[in-house]
């Protein structure tokens, strides 16, 4: 927990909810509302998913209360790579879609979404290869596939000179994962697994690691509770890690950016860029990447931004009821 502990009064105080719009509907979601409040360090984001528990909501505030408040991570670099992300658009919009993200030498593909097949996925990454040649890709599945589904997307992937970088959570389950591995172990393949949902929502997020069934895990700090933990579960994995986002705005992605600053070694592209998805944010310079980079900096909110983005009340009032129930849960002795 973070090292000053403020009063729920304190955080009430400052709250702002803002709901920010997104260039392009991204996993269902058109609209991103989130809580921010200030502390000593400066402004501070929490933002669970509306359908998220309680429990995992105050794990959440966990992180933003120690951005806020707590002491601060030796800062190692002071700008972070990061990837552009593309959402599960049509071929036809790739090119539109990713003109926000500037230049980038590593995109994020989202596949596996709801309704669309995968002959609609193969047609978005194979436009994404046909206009950035020399972009490295990387398709996120967030757990739709099964381990044969996903092989054979590196089959045929591979059928047309399409080489991949990593699969980002393709299948669901540890051991879905650890046999996906067994799959590429036992082929011409080499295209490595990353570990998202079974390390941001799993009650062990180091069990993944210790089952060898991924080589890379990411790192949301919101999720994982804040930057701290973060760097201890990525001391303690022993694996390549790559820092995401949660749809956050230019506030979160900070903290993200905090935590990539803190970490020894940076192999990968991390997924921060994703300002370049949001219609508005919450400051005049939001952190979108510059030729394939942000800065790691503190975020200045914007009073006007506020205003213009600020929800409804009867979203503040909900957020700041989930704020009073997920406060009563945090446990300040850890």
């Amino acid at each position: 927990m973070a090292s000053n502990r403020p009063e729920l009064s304190d955080l009430r105080a400052s709250a702002r909810v803002v709901s920010l719009p997104l260039r392009t509907r991204f996993r269902g979601v058109v609209d991103r509302e989130v809580l921010l409040f200030e502390g000593p360090n400066g402004w501070a984001e929490w933002s669970p998913f509306a359908e998220y528990a309680d429990e995992e909501a105050a794990v959440w505030l966990n992180a933003a209360i120690e951005y806020a408040f707590g002491a601060q991570p030796v800062q190692l670099r002071d700008r972070i790579p990061v990837n552009a992300t593309l959402p599960a658009v049509d071929a036809n919009h790739v090119v539109a879609t990713l003109a926000p993200s500037g230049g980038f030498r590593t995109v994020k593909i989202k596949v596996a979404e709801k309704g669309q097949t995968p002959g609609q996925d193969v047609d978005r990454i194979v436009a994404v290869k046909n206009n950035f040649a020399n972009a490295k890709i990387r398709l996120d599945a967030n757990g739709g596939w099964a381990p044969e589904l996903a092989f054979s997307f590196i089959k045929a992937l591979a059928g047309q000179g399409i080489e991949l970088e990593y699969l980002e959570q393709p299948c669901r389950s540890i051991e879905e994962l650890a046999r996906l591995r067994s799959l590429i172990a036992d082929s011409d393949y080499s295209v490595k697994i990353a570990a998202d949902e079974s390390v941001r929502r799993a009650t062990d997020p180091l069990e993944v690691a210790r089952a060898g069934a991924a080589d890379i895990l990411v790192l949301k700090a919101q999720p994982l509770g804040g930057v701290r933990r973060a760097l201890d579960i990525a001391a303690e994995a022993g694996l390549p890690v790559v820092v995401s986002s949660a749809l956050d705005s230019s506030v979160g992605l900070a903290m993200g950016a905090q935590l990539a600053a803190a970490l020894p070694q940076l192999e990968f592209d991390c997924g921060l860029g994703t300002a370049a998805l949001l219609a508005g944010d919450v400051t005049r310079e939001p952190l979108r990447p510059i030729d394939g980079f942000i800065d790691v900096r503190r975020v200045e909110v914007d009073p006007v931004k506020l205003q213009v983005f600020g929800a409804e009340d009867h979203r503040f009032d909900w957020w700041i009821d989930r704020l009073e129930r997920s406060y009563s849960l945090l446990n300040w002795a850890s």
